[in-house]
């Protein structure tokens, strides 16, 4: 159940395709080495491109929640994994965007927390936006309610 200030955000099909295109090379390589020297090689391809694609569907699958008290994070498609942390335990924000994200207005988000089960949740390929502002007033409000100061 989701309330109406809660955000969902999933990697983009870009990233998806971009993460998942080394194992489409290869599938294309195989099948051209097919053709070349031997039908068997098709056998190889059609692995290899169904790894791409169960790669492609696993990103895709993702799905960042931030509310106003947690982010969770589910992932999977045979086998689920559900992460939440509390926006009280996020310590750092770092945004990355390297020239391949750049083009496509893409973005990483790294959240440094101080979880001993996950110290970094990493937000990978979602939109570029603000969300960084808006975890950082979650995180701030989420401090306040629960009365957790921070002592450097």
């Amino acid at each position: 159940m989701t309330h109406t200030d809660d955000i969902i955000l999933k990697p983009a099909f870009l990233f998806a395709f971009l993460k998942a295109l080394p194992l489409t090379l290869l599938g294309l390589t195989l099948l051209l080495l097919a053709w070349w020297l031997s039908p068997y090689f098709i056998m190889f391809s059609f692995v290899v491109c169904l790894a791409a694609w169960y790669r492609i569907i696993y990103i895709r699958t993702i799905e960042y929640l931030v509310t106003a008290e947690y982010i969770r994070i589910s992932r999977g498609i045979f086998f689920k994994r559900v992460d939440q942390l509390e926006m009280y335990r996020i310590k750092d924000y770092v945004m990355m965007q390297p020239l391949s994200l750049q083009l496509f207005r893409l973005m990483d988000l790294l959240l440094k927390s101080t979880d001993p089960e996950n110290p970094m949740i990493w937000l990978r390929g979602i939109p570029e936006s603000g969300i960084i502002d808006t975890i950082r007033d979650r995180v701030q409000e989420a401090r306040k309610h629960n009365q957790i100061y921070e002592v450097n």
